[in-house]
């Protein structure tokens, strides 16, 4: 069956539309997440154990929020309950939600490991999770046929959103 599209895709949205659902939603949780790891590199003195429950939590609950909503959403859209395919296609869409706290999880432990302090792990992260989002905006615009300037100007437009969201955090304090 390769190379051709499963019927319920085809009457869900192609390969292109999940492979967009799911980078949205892996955007989404990075900048959620940039301003968690902002706070928590703000806070003080965090310990290793909060801070990567903190980190955990945040993406559970990001994921969480957004089965609830789609499934919630379903049927007053759709005025029926999701398929079991729906459901799948809606836990495989959200899973990148999960992903982005894996980097962060790797730096906080390197840290309890004694390799870097924790701060420095928690800024390490916000750092990696800015260049992701310049990488994703790089990619983005050699996918649509932009030369290397023009998609290095979208994946530093990528990066400035990112900083804001940096900087608004830093503003705001913990």
């Amino acid at each position: 069956m390769s190379g051709t599209t499963p019927p319920e895709e085809a009457a869900h949205g192609g390969r292109a539309e999940v492979l967009e659902e799911r980078l949205k939603e892996r955007i989404y949780a990075s900048l959620t997440l940039l301003a968690v790891l902002v706070g928590l590199a703000q806070g003080g003195h965090p310990t290793h154990v909060g801070t990567l429950v903190s980190v955990v939590v945040t993406a559970l609950g990001l994921w969480l929020a957004t089965l609830v909503a789609d499934l919630q959403a379903h049927p007053v859209a759709r005025r029926r309950w999701p398929t079991p395919w729906e459901i799948k296609r809606v836990l495989f869409t959200s899973s990148p939600l999960l992903t982005c706290a894996v980097g962060p999880m790797l730096m906080i432990g390197l840290s309890a490991a004694g390799l870097l302090g924790l701060t420095t792990a928690l800024w390490v992260s916000v750092g990696s999770e800015v260049a992701a989002l310049a990488l994703w905006g790089f990619a983005g615009g050699r996918r649509v046929g932009a030369g290397p300037w023009r998609a290095t100007v979208t994946a530093v437009l990528n990066t400035v959103i990112g900083l804001a969201v940096v900087f608004v955090k830093l503003l705001a304090g913990h």
